[in-house]
């Protein structure tokens, strides 16, 4: 093992102990201290801060300058804590857990669906907690893909934080494909995310906010080939130490078709519609229109 790789070992393990540390603290006393250090977050890491306020201007050219940077500190005083109760979601008891988790909806459909279930998630700042909640107030068991993390510490902390219910299994995005359809037509539940930026494959450029963005066609090519139920799935963290609210909707009627271009739009039409309702908790420091049509130059300067 190379210095670097060790030096990158005994950080992962620090930060590790670190958010197990921080789980005891009383959910209020986390979200203050984790709101503080979004607050950091906004002066220290430029390139994110970038990132937000250029996504905001793209998607709210209605608002102000002002208004836009109110926001986006906004989203990092979120985003903070996001990071630091990560440690609560990993390292918490279930009943601990059950307890801070409000969920409102049908959130058994997928126990008594006589078709496999598609929930799908986006990347809002309690989708980890989406996460969990699939596992703590239904059974069936639950599939999802996940992003290999190049730090093998912080990898297998993450592997083993979303699996320690007991009930789910996760894919790397490298090795997903075959594994996944198997697992859901012997009737496992699959956790999509499907609103992230993964370049052309399997994907094409419909409307975000007005903007052509690249967005994967799998979710409705997935659920026609295997004539799956698709139900929306929002989380949302609650001011304080008030916990989480986990928003099971009901199924959607008109998806999939027989056209995944518009049924991608429609997607994002509805992401849309919730990140409007809670704007300071989407993701925002991720490079969503990083990918353009060919010819046309890059959004991010």
């Amino acid at each position: 093992m190379s210095p670097n790789a060790k030096d990158g070992s005994l950080s992962a393990r620090l930060l590790l102990a670190a958010l197990w540390l921080f789980h005891w603290l009383p959910l209020g006393v986390q979200a203050a201290i984790g709101s503080a250090v979004g607050r950091a977050g906004w002066h220290l890491v430029a390139s994110r801060r970038k990132v937000a306020l250029r996504n905001l201007e793209l998607c709210f050219p209605e608002l102000g300058a002002g208004e836009r940077v109110r926001l986006a500190r906004e989203h990092f005083r979120w985003l903070g804590r996001s990071f630091l109760e990560r440690g609560l979601l990993w390292y918490g008891s279930p009943a601990r857990l059950r307890r801070l988790i409000r969920v409102d909806g049908d959130v058994g459909l997928a126990d008594r669906s006589d078709k496999p279930v598609m929930w799908l998630a986006p990347h809002f700042m309690a989708l980890d907690v989406a996460g969990a909640s699939t596992q703590l107030f239904q059974n069936t068991k639950v599939i999802s893909i996940y992003q290999r993390q190049s730090n093998a510490v912080l990898d297998a902390a993450l592997r083993g934080g979303r699996l320690r219910f007991g009930n789910a299994e996760i894919f790397s995005r490298d090795e997903a494909g075959k594994a996944l359809m198997r697992a859901i037509r012997r009737g496992d539940a699959f956790f999509n995310l499907p609103d992230m930026d993964f370049g052309t494959r399997d994907a094409a450029f419909v409307p975000f906010f007005g903007i052509p963005t690249v967005t994967l066609l799998a979710p409705s090519r997935l659920a026609r080939a295997l004539d799956m139920i698709v139900q929306p799935v929002v989380a949302e963290m609650l001011p304080g130490g008030k916990g989480y609210l986990v928003r099971y909707e009901p199924p959607w009627t008109d998806f999939p078709s027989d056209d995944p271009v518009a049924d991608s739009a429609r997607m994002n039409r509805w992401i849309e519609s919730e990140i409007r309702r809670s704007p300071a908790q989407y993701l925002w420091v991720h490079r969503r229109f990083k990918t353009r049509p060919p010819g046309e130059p890059s959004l991010y300067r």
